[in-house]
């Protein structure tokens, strides 16, 4: 390889964990583009971009990779996972499996007042994506739908699509058209609305296109295009 590419990365203070920091900047990176799939990415590199030691960045690219982000490349760091299109089809597939009829029952079991209190998170994620903070929409996404299936009462299935989620995103949201985004952040009013409403088969559908939608908009510069 030449000389690795230079990020366009922040300092990191004090007010978090240099870990914790690191590794939120390079999630960011991920979600932006910046970091790429494919490219291995030294830990001293990086850290000296940060302005700190190895040690918490080395930490921090450990977490993603427990998330299935990046993978250790021995002696030499650690590269961005790529997926490939039938790995994005069969995380959407169980991802549907088990999100839809879930979704779905809230509908007739879950208190309208659990829903109401989703909205202002709802309209994070809508007004992220009009202002294309990429890193704010996926921050609240990810809490809308996890906090959304919590009211199943099984942690084990939160645990499960927690894992499938991680594992699904993809890079470079930066190149998506603005509309695309943000069309489909406001899917999570529409759900809303059926949930709050009791339409059970209507929240199924909603949820069902939703993640269909996901997966294309997933589908970043590295992968093929999908539903």
């Amino acid at each position: 390889m030449g000389a690795e590419h230079r990020l366009d990365l922040p300092e990191v203070g004090e007010r978090q964990s240099l870990r914790e920091q690191v590794a939120h900047a390079l999630r960011a990176a991920l979600v932006t583009g910046e970091m790429r799939p494919g490219v291995v990415y030294s830990a001293p590199v990086l850290a000296q971009q940060f302005g700190v030691s190895a040690t918490p960045v080395r930490e921090a690219m450990l977490d993603l990779a427990k998330e299935g982000l990046v993978e250790a490349v021995r002696n030499k760091g650690f590269r961005v996972t790529e997926l490939s299109a039938r790995d994005l089809d069969e995380l959407t597939e169980l991802r549907r499996l088990i999100e839809v009829p879930t979704v779905a029952r809230l509908a007739d079991d879950a208190p309208a007042g659990e829903f109401a209190r989703l909205r202002p998170l709802a309209e994070d994620i809508v007004a992220a994506a009009e202002r294309g903070d990429l890193l704010a929409y996926v921050d609240a996404d990810l809490r809308f739908h996890l906090e959304l299936l919590a009211l199943s009462g099984n942690s084990r299935l939160v645990s499960v699509v927690t894992d499938l989620r991680n594992r699904a995103r993809l890079y470079g949201l930066s190149q998506l058209p603005g509309e695309k985004l943000a069309s489909s952040a406001r899917e999570h009013l529409a759900l809303l609305d059926a949930l709050e409403a009791g339409e059970r088969d209507a929240a199924g559908h909603i949820m069902a296109e939703h993640i269909g939608h996901v997966r294309g908009i997933w589908a970043g510069p590295g992968a093929a295009s999908g539903a």
